[in-house]
Order: structure tokens, then sequence, then C-alpha cells
């Protein structure tokens, strides 16, 4: 009987704990109601986890759950923000010095489908034609609706020499169309340049990796002992990369204390302004720059922040609209977050992201019917083969054609041909 009475006030304390936690619950959620929230959201997730760990009708992994818990709910953010496991982190890290395995393509999501930004020149997705804008709707067969950008990367590259089938949608293209590619090491040197006729110098920025900026000042010396009175610089179909670079890209030409770029986050660590400080001589020469629907990213911090500063003139087509800062956090496991926190703006303040750069003069790019190889596989337009540098005839590159006519009035009119100090 005592027994019984004591389990009875056992209980009750039991019960008053309970009602003591519950009041304390609704307190605190007054205070922080979006803890609290987290906190219930959390426990549910474990009891899913747990459930499925424990009756799911096959043994699954666990660190596979979360991974894809994880990626799931980076998906609900944008299409910037990803989960890196530990082999595409390294293979990330890898990339930035400017040397990786697979196709040869810039990729994002766009409208929820994977898109192809900018195929690098010289490279299998090249050469096989791919275009900006173009849809991947399958790899290998597999569909890639709802599929990540880490996932669809980790897919597209592999061991050099192996084949992958990737499946297009065009905008002129009645079903989708598939591209067998051989994967291959991608090499990039950022910077191609030559003298055109009328002492017109003409540069092509391919990315922005951490040579670009050195590769640049080679290029605008050699132009400089050839005397050239006017610059192209050649921004199309370039993906973007480091944003330091662009910044140093854009100091070539500048006088020192020019707001190039800033960044707005949420945070005010993640607010910052890049501006120009070189104190040397800087470039003067009447410029163009070029971009098109694959200038992306740090393409468009340099075609902004010239734009928007009268630098330069630019000329083309709307480009991408990429211009979302990415921070790279390491986590304990060796896996890496990549992690939207902030939004890029050029020095007038327009937004890039979802909007691009508009230029100045538009110059379309003429439809015309592709040409074919002997074995029947597509060969690149004359404006995206970059990997040949333009000869003395423009008339297969008509956005150039213009760009060398512009420059040449302008040369006409009168305009500086040396380094100001």
């Amino acid at each position: 009987m005592l027994r019984r009475v004591g389990d009875k006030r056992v209980l009750l304390l039991i019960l008053a704990a309970v009602l003591l936690s519950m009041y304390t619950g609704v307190v605190m959620a007054k205070r922080s109601p979006f803890q609290n929230e987290t906190y219930e959201n959390l426990k549910v997730f474990t009891e899913v986890l747990s459930y499925v760990e424990a009756n799911y009708v096959e043994e699954v992994d666990p660190n596979k759950l979360v991974h894809g818990a994880i990626r799931g709910m980076l998906r609900t953010l944008d299409p910037h923000s990803s989960f890196m496991p530990p082999e595409v982190y390294r293979e990330m890290q890898i990339e930035t010095e400017g040397r990786f395995g697979g196709l040869g393509i810039e990729i994002t999501v766009r409208d929820d489908i994977l898109t192809v930004v900018s195929p690098i020149e010289g490279t299998p997705a090249f050469r096989a034609g791919i275009e900006p804008g173009d849809q991947i709707v399958k790899v290998d067969g597999e569909s890639t609706k709802d599929m990540s950008l880490v996932d669809a990367v980790k897919k597209l590259r592999g061991p050099e020499g192996s084949a992958v089938t990737i499946s297009i949608l065009r905008k002129d293209f009645a079903e989708p169309k598939d591209f067998t590619l051989t994967r291959a090491v991608i090499q990039i040197k950022s910077v191609r340049w030559k003298k055109l006729p009328d002492d017109i110098g003409y540069i092509k920025l391919r990315s922005f990796q951490k040579t670009t900026a050195d590769e640049l000042a080679d290029a605008l010396q050699d132009l400089e002992e050839q005397h050239v009175r006017a610059l192209v610089l050649d921004l199309r179909n370039n993906p973007g990369g480091l944003l330091e670079q662009a910044i140093t890209v854009s100091d070539e030409f500048l006088e020192p204390g020019k707001l190039i770029v800033y960044t707005k986050g949420r945070l005010a660590g993640q607010n910052m302004k890049g501006f120009s400080k070189s104190e040397r001589a800087h470039i003067t020469q009447f410029m163009v720059i070029l971009i098109n629907e694959g200038s992306a990213s740090a393409s468009e911090i340099v075609a902004g922040a010239l734009q928007d500063l009268g630098r330069a003139t630019v000329m083309g087509t709307q480009s991408f609209g990429k211009g979302s800062v990415q921070t790279i956090i390491p986590l304990s496991d060796g896996s890496g977050l990549r992690l939207t926190t902030a939004k890029y703006f050029t020095p007038k303040g327009r937004e890039i992201q979802g909007k691009g750069i508009t230029p100045d003069v538009v110059v379309e790019e003429p439809k015309t019917p592709q040409a074919e190889d002997e074995q029947g596989k597509p060969i690149p337009p004359r404006n995206r083969r970059q990997i040949a540098l333009p000869g003395d005839d423009l008339s297969e590159d008509l956005q150039l054609q213009k760009a060398v006519d512009f420059l040449k009035e302008q040369i006409k009119q009168g305009g500086k041909s040396v380094k100001a100090g």
C-alpha cells in the first residue's frame, strides 16, 4: 500500500515537472519563437531518422540519410548553396587552381533545371557544340530533375578518357538530343591576345583563375609595346571565377580609389567593398567589353564596374545574371558547405543576381544553321571558337566587327593611346 502511495507521489511529481516544463516552454517560446520552432522541427527530424533506420525495408547508411537531408535543406534556399561531400570538396579546391577533370562546362540550376552557363573553350563540351542556355535533362540516362549542383558535378566528372552521355534540350530542339562526350583533364589558360588591324588590341579572358591578373598584365605589356590605340576585352562565354581576380583585372583600367564592386549580406561581416588601389600607371585606351548570355559572375563584375565608371562601352547581349557570393565553409568530416551569404552590386548599385548586365550597344549574334564536320558533329560558330584567335577578317564575328568599327571611330575622333601616370 505504501508502495502504491509512493508511486502516486512519484507520478504527481513527474506530472508537476512536465507541467512546469510545458509552462517554461511557453515562456521561452514567447522570448525566442524561432529557436523553439527549430527545436521542435529537429525533434521531428530525429524521429523520422530513427523510424527509417529501424523500419525501412532495407538497411540504410545513416551518413547517407543525414547527407541527403542536408542537401534537401540547402536546395530550399537557392541554386548555388550546396553540400559538398569530402571527395567533391577536394575537387572544388583543385578546380580553383585552374586544373580539373571533366567535360569543361560551367553549370547552374535555373528554374529548377540543370542549365549550362558556358562551355570552356578547347574542352570536350566546347568541341561537341554545347551552348550557353542548354538544359541538361539527363546524365547517362538518369533524370536531372531535383538533382543538386553538387550531385550533377559529381556525375559529370570522372576518370580521364571515360565517356558520359548527356541529354540536351535546346530552344530549337523538338526533343532532347544525346551528346556522348569523353572526359578529359581540363587545364585552363585564362588569357589570350593579339593585335588587330588599325592598332586595336584584342584580349580574350576565358575565366578568372589564380593566374588571370598576371596573364592579363603580360598581355597589356605586349600590346603596349605594339602601340595599340584601343582595346577589345572579350568576356563572352566567360563563366567567372575568383572575386579578387575580378577586382584586380578591373584595377588595370582605373585610377586608384574607384569603387569596383560591393556586396550586401544579412550580417555586417558579409558586406564588402572592393576598390581600385594600384598606384602604378593604368591603361587609358578606349575600350569595348564584349559580353553575352554566357558571361557570368566575375565577368559581370568587371563589365558592370567599367560600364558604371564610364571606362568602357559594353557591347553584345544580356549577360547571364549570376551575382551572388558563395562562402566555402570546411566541415569537421572533410566535407564542405557552399552557402550564399551576400549579393554583388555594381558601383551604381545595380544588382547582378537574376538580372545581369545590359549592354550599352546591343549586338545580337546572327542565327545561322550550325555546320557539321565529316563525322556529323556540330562545329561551333566562329564567335565561340576563340581558341583560334580572330584573324584580320572579322566578318564571321559580327559582335567583334561592331566593336572594332566603334573603336576605329573613337580613334578617328582623337583618343589617348598612352598610359596615364
